[in-house]
């Protein structure tokens, strides 16, 4: 079992920046693939963004440019810089990781419990 857990979460006014981290802890050596999700009020969840154990990143459209991720192995530690907040970034964003060998168009095996993220215009 792998469990994670984020922080970071806030308020912050559009243009602003925040930093989410999750901290994974457990059967570390089990995972692969860790990623971002989000889900606004009223819409279905999506994949902000994603990141290999050696670097290789995926991001929705809608946050390249403005999203980073990140990751520190040596830490058990996922990251998401975010830059440019827009009020339609709003939403619960969840850590995710996937098992080794899973492909990332399959849902995730284990998941965070979200932090919320509010963009005020």
């Amino acid at each position: 079992q792998v469990q994670l857990v984020e922080s970071g979460g806030g308020l912050v006014q559009a243009g602003g920046s925040l930093r989410l981290s999750c901290a994974a802890s457990g059967s570390i050596f089990s995972i692969n693939r860790m990623g971002w999700y989000r889900q606004a009020p009223g819409k279905e969840r999506e994949l902000v963004a994603a990141i290999s154990k050696g670097g290789s990143t995926f991001y929705a459209d809608s946050v390249k440019g403005r999203f980073t991720i990140s990751r520190d192995n040596a830490k058990n530690t996922l990251y998401l810089q975010m830059n440019s907040l827009k009020p339609e970034d709003t939403a619960i964003y969840y850590c995710a990781a996937w098992k080794i060998l899973a492909t990332m168009k399959s849902t995730p095996e284990y998941w965070g419990q979200g932090t919320q993220v509010t963009v005020s215009s």
